[in-house]
């Protein structure tokens, strides 16, 4: 198999684990091989790609399942669809393939080619898990630099991390840290009630404004 095959064969993978959500959970082996391998190809025809991927980090191997790693797995898919030479064997392509691209251009593409241009030194956020990993590196420093006793203002953190992501997905995956317990999200009033301030923080529909976010232990 020449390395072009290969390369369009790692691609296809990465694209179906992450289609079946393997940035947010394991995917077992079994749902994974049942979309990428054909009636003309064996289990056997992936290992090489599933062995080259997992040493450039860009997925974890398990006894029962395979994930994909953020943001390394990301990239790696990224790069591999922008490559001129990607393309789908065969004259009929999946409906799944078919929908995966079109919901990797919406969600994530722009993201993920933003990543390669630095913002102030620093990579976009392209994904939950990389955004999770930042602010509460964020969270944490702000937290011990000022003494915040464990309620850090919202805007503070939305202003450190910056253009590194949009606003939209700020709030979509801050709010997901709050669903998942790793951060509680609290109303409260700012010492200024600057207009600005209170804008970089979140309203939610049932809570309304909240300003500051407090960590979890779990």
């Amino acid at each position: 198999m020449t390395s072009k095959n290969v390369a369009q064969i790692s691609t296809r993978l990465l694209l179906a684990l992450w289609d079946l959500g393997g940035t947010q959970q394991e995917v077992k082996k079994g749902q994974l091989t049942k979309r990428i391998v054909s009636k003309s190809q064996k289990v056997a025809d992936y290992q090489g790609s599933f062995e080259e991927l997992q040493n450039q980090g860009a997925i974890a191997i398990s006894k029962k399942g395979y994930s994909l790693t953020s943001p390394k797995g990301l990239e790696v898919l990224g790069e591999g669809l922008r490559t001129g030479e990607f393309k789908f064997e065969g004259t009929i392509v999946g409906t799944w393939a078919a929908n995966a691209l079109v919901k990797w251009i919406s969600q994530i593409d722009v993201a993920v080619v933003s990543a390669d241009v630095p913002i102030n030194g620093k990579g976009a956020i392209a994904s939950y898990d990389n955004f999770k990993l930042v602010a509460l590196e964020v969270y944490d420093k702000l937290n011990q630099n000022y003494n915040l006793d464990d309620l850090v203002p919202i805007y503070r953190i939305r202003r450190e991390i910056g253009d590194r992501v949009s606003r939209e997905y700020f709030n979509e995956w801050l709010l997901e840290m709050q669903e998942k317990d790793i951060l509680q999200l609290q109303g409260g009033s700012l010492s200024d009630s600057d207009p600005d301030k209170l804008e970089d923080s979140i309203t939610t529909p049932l809570s309304g404004l909240r300003c500051y976010a407090k960590r979890l232990n779990s």
